[in-house]
């Protein structure tokens, strides 16, 4: 008999059609010898302190650092604490059936180190002994699948793969532990929470901020001449700013008298614009962030699901080539898309054209190849997932066209010794750039100039004086964080210039292991964060109440100078990323210590590349972790956070103070366990709602709370005999809770 384990149910389910294993038990398939199961995603974890002997925030007992770590089924919150997930223990009762049963096991959670992780810690925590191997895949279709059933691989050849993953999971739990729990203890009041990644993103997303609304704008100016040759007019700006304001309006005086202006020079050149590269996760997520305004964590889930569709390949990669094999069935893949409408009439011109190779490169594919749609179409799935899909499928038909080449103009025209400059260009051939041009979304900026010659004189029609302000570095969006994250930080303006950055030698990497780095350096694989990891990162700060969404608007109409507090705009308006009072406060606590350090935290991803490769110790590597978890745990503890004064009440269990924070209401005492949440269908209480409950009186009429039907309704509120919040209406006297409604 032979087990199959994916990390998903519907995984599980297209696999177990084609090995024949169709009868359905309760959490797995069987047939044909096979036994099919899945993991759900993280079952198993690495254990909270409480399973080493050490108590939660007892600054006496930080750092911790467990000489061994324990693996225990996936945890939630309890009313008291954590406990294990019950539908986690479920699943892993069924898995060690089915492990039991089996004679060997084919691991088919997702091919990466993720993946590799769930499946190690499920099989390293049931002990299990069974050999294993390995089926690695980039798409879910069936010739994919069963190719990679003829293909399995050992699994002990991804050891190094594991090694890296267990690595990184350790890190953040010796960081993301010891950080919180220190940093907690300094600020006396509330729970705060630090992490390896995600304290240097705060960082980038609050000094972007600051920088922004400290910014002051220098006024200056140019003057715009406006002339024409033959029908066409055109207009030029002066070639160098003004700085001061008299001068401008001097120069402005003089340039008014003048009737005509020599064209002093005309520069032609033609300009050839390669096709962009093809789609990994990170690049899809920022441009689906600044098309459509989705967030990294839309993009990702909505890609997963076309990927479990069977529609595109696997999205969670960090390449954006294909090997020389796989370019092989690019041209059946372009010959698919014609049966596509979206991209029919190019795709069918494609499929008769010699394939651009620059997305060809087999060096740089790293566990997965870019992203690539698959011979099956799409027909109903729905508005978001469409645009999704035709943005890989359009990049796709992009990155294998020819070049767009431009003839570019830039004329000097010289008006009484003062230059101006205008520029114009036209598309001789449209190459990669017709993909969208056919539908309407141009990326062209045509600006074609009469035909000029030097010392050709035109007349003047107009002179304008023009005041600008300097502007600041715009906020962040998810976009720009994510491309803050994938380079550590860097302003780096294109994929090659990251590829050019220097790479560590292995000495040198070695130093990075033991958190004794010399020098900085930096490569792509030394942003911090993964493809796979990143939109989550970004979506704990917003769980953490460190950040938040705001419609991206102009300076003089977003007043940055005091934090935004509604949300609001178009759904495709970009969105800027705010940091809140207290994801500022945290920053202001960590900002020069160590655990903010964004290139030091980029340079451990480059490690964990080398633990993955061979090239670095996964056991040095921890052990420097654990001395560096030391160093912030002593630093955290000292810092002062500026933090808002909370408000308090009594606590109508107990009689102990009960702390109001922006998420809940919590007793002090933690035997007591009251709890009283600020959001409640729909609507936020105020602290005077709840100082009224937590008084034990009756509210007045709260308005504009919304039903699981979607209807909105009024009514009182006061707390029951178990101290949950229960509704009042006038008709029901004797209220209704919340779980009834």
């Amino acid at each position: 008999m032979i087990a199959i384990i994916a990390e998903k149910p519907s995984v599980a389910r297209e696999i177990a059609t084609i090995v024949g294993a169709n009868d359905k038990k309760d959490g797995y398939l069987s047939g044909n010898n096979y036994l099919v199961t899945w993991a759900l995603g993280h079952l198993v974890q690495l254990a909270m302190p409480e399973e080493y002997g050490a108590s939660s925030f007892v600054r006496e007992q930080l750092p911790i650092t467990p000489p061994s770590f324990k693996l225990v089924p996936r945890q939630i919150r309890a009313d008291k604490g954590m406990k294990s997930d019950p539908g986690a223990l479920k699943q892993l009762k069924v898995i060690r059936s089915v492990f039991e049963q089996c004679d060997s096991i084919i691991v088919a959670t997702d091919a990466g180190r993720e993946g590799e992780l769930i499946f190690r810690y499920i099989y390293t925590y049931l002990n299990c002994q069974k050999p294993f191997d390995r089926l690695w895949i980039s798409s879910l279709t069936e010739k994919a699948i069963r190719e990679g059933l003829q293909n399995l691989k050992d699994g002990a050849s991804y050891n190094k793969l594991y090694d890296a993953a267990k690595a990184r999971s350790q890190a953040d739990w010796l960081v993301g532990i010891n950080a919180s729990q220190a940093i907690t203890i300094a600020a006396g009041q509330g729970i705060f929470s630090l992490g390896r990644v995600q304290t240097p993103t705060l960082a980038m997303v609050c000094s972007r901020y600051l920088e922004y609304t400290n910014f002051t704008p220098i006024p200056y100016w140019d003057l715009r001449l406006d002339t024409f040759s033959g029908n066409k007019t055109f207009s030029a700006i002066t070639k160098e700013r003004i700085d001061s304001r008299s001068i401008a309006k001097e120069l402005y005086e003089k340039q008014k008298q003048q009737k005509t202006v020599i064209v002093q020079s005309v520069e032609k050149k033609e300009v050839s614009q390669e096709p962009p590269l093809l789609y990994d996760l990170t690049t899809l997520q920022k441009e689906a962030n600044s098309k459509y305004g989705f967030s990294a964590d839309k993009a990702l889930s909505i890609a997963q699901k076309l990927y479990e569709s069977k529609f595109i390949t696997y999205p969670r990669t960090g390449s954006r080539y294909i090997s020389d094999d796989v370019f092989m069935e690019v041209p059946e893949l372009i010959r698919k898309l014609i049966k596509y409408e979206s991209f029919s009439n190019y795709a069918e011109k494609l499929s008769d054209m010699n394939l651009n190779i620059r997305s060809v490169d087999s060096k740089k594919v790293t566990d997965h190849h870019a992203l690539l749609v698959t011979g099956q179409l799409p027909n109903t799935i729905s508005y978001d997932e469409r645009k999704i899909y035709d943005m890989i499928a359009g990049r796709m038909l992009e990155a294998f066209s020819g070049k767009c080449i431009k003839d570019q103009t830039t004329v000097t025209l010289n008006c009484a010794d003062t230059l101006y400059v205008v520029k114009g260009s036209v598309t001789k051939v449209a190459g990669w750039r017709k993909v969208w041009n056919e539908q309407g979304e141009g990326k062209d900026e045509n600006k074609e100039l009469p035909i000029l010659a030097e010392g050709q004189e035109l007349h003047v029609s107009n002179i304008q004086l023009l005041e600008k302000l300097t502007k600041p570095k715009p906020l962040h969006t998810e976009s720009s964080l994510l491309s803050s994250m994938e380079s550590a930080g860097k302003e780096l303006d294109n994929e090659e210039q990251r590829l050019a950055m220097k790479i560590p030698t292995k000495r040198e990497q070695s130093e990075l292991a033991h958190n004794l780095p010399s020098e900085r350096y930096l490569s792509k694989e030394c942003g911090i964060g993964t493809p796979a990891t990143r939109a989550s990162i970004i979506e704990t700060l917003f769980s953490r109440d460190y950040m938040r969404r705001e419609p991206t608007t102009s300076r003089e109409q977003s007043c940055l100078h005091e934090l935004p507090r509604r949300e609001g705009g178009r759904r495709s308006q970009k969105k800027s990323l705010i940091p809140t009072e207290k994801g500022l406060a945290v920053y202001h606590a960590v900002k020069d210590k160590r655990i903010a350090d964004v290139e030091m935290t980029g340079m451990w991803e480059n490690t964990f590349a080398k633990i993955e490769s061979g090239e670095a110790d996964a056991d040095n590597f921890t052990k420097g972790i654990e001395i560096y978890a030391s160093q912030i745990t002593e630093e955290l503890l000292n810092v002062k956070l500026n933090l808002p004064q909370i408000q308090t009440a009594t606590c109508p269990k107990c009689g102990k103070q009960v702390n109001l924070y922006p998420k809940v209401a919590k007793c002090s005492d933690a035997e007591c366990g009251l709890m009283v949440f600020t959001s409640l269908c729909g609507k936020t209480l105020s602290d005077d709602i709840l100082q009224t409950l937590l008084s034990g009186k009756q509210t007045s009429v709260v308005k504009g709370f919304k039903s699981k039907a979607g209807k909105c309704f009024d009514a009182t509120l006061i707390l029951d005999e178990d101290y949950k919040v229960k509704f009042v209406f006038d008709n029901n006297p004797k209220g209704l809770s919340k779980k009834k409604l």
